[in-house]
């Protein structure tokens, strides 16, 4: 069974600037995820998928591998994560190599452990198409409000006001870490999320997703009561 991991890390975020190198406790933030691929021993590969020289540097020193640079149509603000996998799959094929399971570790994923990518690859080897980490939504979804432009709320249930919040089912949503998957049912679904997707549930203080500057700060202090680091 021969396994890729694909780091995505284009230049150009807006909201924080060089966010996929952006240091992180004393490395780039990119470094994590590449150090987590290498340290799981799972994997024939470890690439990152780039647009830009500079993170092909990064990635390089510490470990990982970045045969090309990635085409300017998966470049842009609306590329997917899909089109990227498929980039990567499609050229390693074409210079003859092949790999029947992959990873996708996202750049800004600081959390991302070799206990959960070897976990996620032995859910994958007991029949998933795709597996990803998920965390439950703090307040119940079904209590979801719905704000107008002038303040006035209503609620998106109109039933579920007089039910108590303990008894409304768990709702969850990805935890922006990484997904493994079978890179043949990757290629036919065109997608992540399948009949038959798998979840790994974590703690919330176990992940965060970083989209802005307040995001990083809370990731910093997740990861400071975790690993013990000075901020």
């Amino acid at each position: 069974m021969k396994r890729i991991a694909i780091i995505p890390a284009r230049a150009g975020s807006r909201r924080i600037p060089n966010k996929n190198i952006k240091e992180f406790f004393g490395k780039p933030i990119i470094a994590y995820s590449i150090e987590a691929a290498i340290d799981c021993g799972l994997y024939d590969e470890i690439m990152v998928s780039t647009d830009c020289e500079l993170i092909k540097d990064i990635a390089l020193q510490y470990g990982a591998q970045v045969p090309f640079l990635r085409s300017s149509f998966n470049s842009d603000d609306f590329a997917t994560t899909f089109d990227v996998i498929e980039e990567v799959i499609n050229w390693y094929s074409q210079n003859g190599i092949n790999f029947e399971e992959g990873t996708c570790i996202y750049a800004c994923a600081p959390f991302t452990t070799i206990h959960l990518l070897k976990k996620s690859l032995l859910l994958l080897e007991n029949g998933g198409d795709c597996v990803f980490p998920v965390l439950t939504y703090s307040h119940p979804i079904q209590r979801a409000l719905d704000v107008s432009i002038d303040g006035r709320v209503t609620p998106f249930f109109d039933t579920n006001h007089t039910v108590r919040t303990q008894d409304f089912k768990k709702a969850f949503h990805d935890a922006g870490m990484f997904y493994t998957f079978n890179i043949e049912k990757l290629l036919i679904n065109k997608s992540f999320r399948t009949g038959n997707t798998i979840a790994i549930e974590i703690d919330d203080l176990c992940a965060h997703d970083i989209d802005n500057i307040n995001d990083w700060k809370l990731a910093e202090l997740k990861y400071k009561l975790l690993f013990n680091e000075k901020i």
